[in-house]
C-alpha cells in the first residue's frame, strides 16, 4: 500500500504480549488503517513475506528471536518498511542503537494512546512524502525524455535554417548552434557547444548584448536592440536576440538569430551616397533662385503687380520647402554615415529641452497651445552626445506636436529617469495617429494626410531623422496614439552610451 497512500496503510504488529498487540489494533482501526498481528519474530517476518507491509511495530524484548535480529532481517527484506520499535525497558541507548540499525522511530512501554497516534502519523507523512517525491522524480525523468526527443526535433529545424541560430543559457554559455552561425562568423568546424558566448563572437558590444538578454535584464522589454557588427571590410551582419523563458517567466537564457545584411548595407551607402550627390547639386541653384525671387519681390511695389507678387510668392514658397527638404536629406545622409556635425559632449537634457521649448513657445503661442516642461526635482544624469542631434531630435518632436494638435491644444513634455535610460515624452492632445499607420510613420516622406492634416506642409524626413538620431545614440522610441486624442512619443536613452560598430 505504500505506492498508493490514499488506501489503506497495512501495518504489522510484532509483539508477544496480546493486550499491547489488541489495544494497538484499537487504536489503528479507528485511525482508518489495516492492522495485521504477530506474536513472534518469526511469524511477523512470514506475514511480511505474504502481505505488503508499509509499517511495523516491532518489540525489542520477545522470546526466541529478539527486536535487533528481527529488524536487521526486515530491512534485508525491504528498505522502504518503516520500522518503529518498541521497547519495554525505555532505555535510550537500545533506542539508539535500533535506529542505527535502521530504525525509522521509536516509542517506549507503557505509551498513551496519543503518543501512538503521533508516531504513526508522524510514519504516514513521511510514507506521503516519499511517494510524491518518487512520482515528480518518475515525471522528471519523462520529461527529460521527452525534452531529449524534442531537442532532436529542434536541432534539425535549427541546423536547417539559412540564418545563423546560438542559443545560450543563463551563464552564457553557448548550448545550441546551427551550421550558419559557424559559416557567417568563420567559427572552426571543431568548435562545439559548451564555451562561452564570447568564445564564439569577437564583438564585445554583441556578447555584452547577449550576456543581458541570458541573465534576464530584456524580459520586460518588448523592444530589444538589434545589433549591427561587421566581421570584415566588405561584410556586415545583424544580431536580434531573445530572452527564453520558462513556465513562471524566470530567463532561461538566450536565442540570437544573425542576418548577412551586407547587400542591403551596400544598396543603402548608394542610396545615401546618390540622395546627398543630388542634394548637394541642387542646393545651391535652389537657394540662388529663392535669394533672386525674395529681391524681385521687394521691388514690387507697385499695385497693378499685385498678381504677379501672388505667383512669385507661391513660388518662392516652393523653393523654401525644397531647400528644407534638401537640408533633411543631407542631415539624413550625415547622420546615417555617422558624421556628427559637433563632437560627442556630456549634455544635460533638461537644458536642452529648456531651451527647445522657450524656442517654440512662440510657434505654439501663434496657434494658441500651451507648451510645457516637466523635470525631476533630482538633476537627471548627464550623457554624451552630439548636442546638434539631440536639438535636431528633440526639435522635431515638439514641432510635429504643435503642427498636429488644433488651435487651443495642449503639448507637455515631460523628462525623468527610467533605470538606466533617461526617458522622454512628447506628450499632445492633438489629431492622433490610427493605429494602421504607426509602423509607418518612421519611413522616409511618409505622411499621414486625412482631413484634419492633409494642409500641414512637411517633408515627411522629420521622424525618419528622429528614428536613426536615436538608433545611433543607442536607445529606443516608441508611439502610442489614439485618433481624436492625442499622441505620446517616448524616446529612451541609455545614459552610458554603448559604442556600437
Amino acid at each position: 500500500m505504500a505506492d498508493n497512500p490514499s488506501n489503506l496503510i497495512n501495518i504489522l504488529i510484532i509483539d508477544d504480549e496480546k493486550d499491547i498487540r489488541d489495544g494497538v489494533e484499537r487504536i489503528l482501526t479507528r485511525m482508518n488503517c489495516s492492522v495485521l498481528k504477530a506474536s513472534r519474530g518469526d511469524e511477523g517476518l512470514k506475514t511480511l513475506e505474504k502481505e505488503k507491509v508499509a509499517i511495523v511495530l516491532l518489540d525489542m524484548k520477545m522470546p526466541g528471536m529478539d527486536g535487533m535480529e528481527v529488524l536487521r532481517l526486515i530491512r534485508e527484506m525491504n528498505e522502504t518498511i518503516l520500522v518503529i520499535v518498541i521497547t519495554g525497558f525505555a532505555t535510550v541507548e537500545t533506542a539508539i542503537e535500533a535506529m542505527k540499525r535502521g530504525a525509522y522511530d521509536f516509542i517506549p512501554k507503557p505509551f498513551e494512546p496519543d503518543q501512538l497516534r503521533i508516531v504513526i502519523n508522524r510514519a504516514i507523512e513521511k510514507i506521503r512524502l516519499t511517494h510524491e517525491a518518487a512520482m515528480l522524480e518518475k515525471e522528471r525523468q519523462q520529461t527529460l525524455f521527452d525534452l531529449d526527443t524534442e531537442k532532436s526535433r529542434i536541432r534539425t529545424i535549427i541546423e536547417s535554417l539559412p540564418n545563423g541560430v546560438v542559443v545560450t543559457n543563463s551563464q552564457g554559455q553557448v548550448v545550441l548552434m546551427n551550421p550558419a552561425f559557424r559559416k557567417l562568423l568563420d567559427l572552426k568546424t571543431d568548435l562545439g557547444p559548451g564555451k562561452h558566448i564570447c568564445d564564439y563572437v569577437a564583438e564585445k558590444g554583441l556578447c555584452d548584448l547577449i550576456m543581458d538578454i541570458s541573465k534576464g535584464k530584456h524580459v520586460d522589454f518588448d523592444d530589444i536592440p538589434t545589433y549591427e557588427f561587421a566581421v570584415s571590410d566588405n561584410r556586415y551582419l545583424l544580431a536580434r536576440g531573445q530572452p527564453v523563458l520558462g513556465e513562471k517567466r524566470e530567463c532561461m537564457g538566450a536565442v540570437v538569430n544573425i542576418v548577412d545584411i551586407t547587400s542591403m548595407k551596400v544598396l543603402d551607402q548608394l542610396k545615401s551616397e546618390f540622395v546627398a550627390k543630388v542634394s548637394h547639386e541642387l542646393r545651391s541653384p535652389l537657394s540662388t533662385i529663392h535669394e533672386q525671387l525674395a529681391v524681385v519681390l521687394k521691388d514690387m511695389v507697385e499695385e497693378d503687380l499685385q498678381a504677379d507678387q501672388e505667383i512669385l510668392s507661391r513660388a518662392k514658397e516652393k523653393t523654401m520647402g525644397l531647400i528644407s527638404l534638401i537640408g533633411d536629406l543631407l542631415d539624413l545622409s550625415r547622420i546615417e554615415a555617422g558624421i556628427t556635425s559637433q563632437e560627442p559632449t556630456s549634455i544635460r537634457i533638461e537644458q536642452v529641452l529648456k531651451n527647445i521649448t522657450d524656442f517654440l513657445d512662440a510657434k505654439a503661442k501663434s496657434k494658441e497651445q500651451t507648451l510645457t516642461l516637466e523635470l525631476p526635482k533630482e538633476p537627471l544624469p548627464s550623457i554624451t552626445a552630439d548636442p546638434v542631434a539631440l536639438e535636431s531630435l528633440f526639435g522635431n518632436l515638439i514641432t510635429n506636436a504643435i503642427h498636429y494638435t488644433q488651435n487651443g491644444g495642449s503639448i507637455k513634455v515631460k523628462a525623468d529617469l527610467a533605470g538606466i535610460n533617461i526617458r522622454v515624452a512628447v506628450i499632445d492632445n492633438g489629431f492622433g495617429i490610427k493605429e494602421k499607420y504607426l509602423d509607418k510613420i518612421f519611413e522616409r516622406f511618409y505622411r499621414v494626410k486625412d482631413e484634419k492634416t492633409r494642409f500641414i506642409t512637411g517633408t515627411g524626413l522629420g521622424l525618419p531623422i528622429v528614428k536613426s538620431i536615436v538608433d545611433s545614440l543607442g536607445g529606443m522610441i516608441d508611439v502610442e496614439s489614439t485618433p481624436g486624442e492625442g499622441s505620446t512619443f517616448t524616446v529612451l536613452l541609455p545614459i552610458q552610451r554603448q559604442t556600437t560598430t
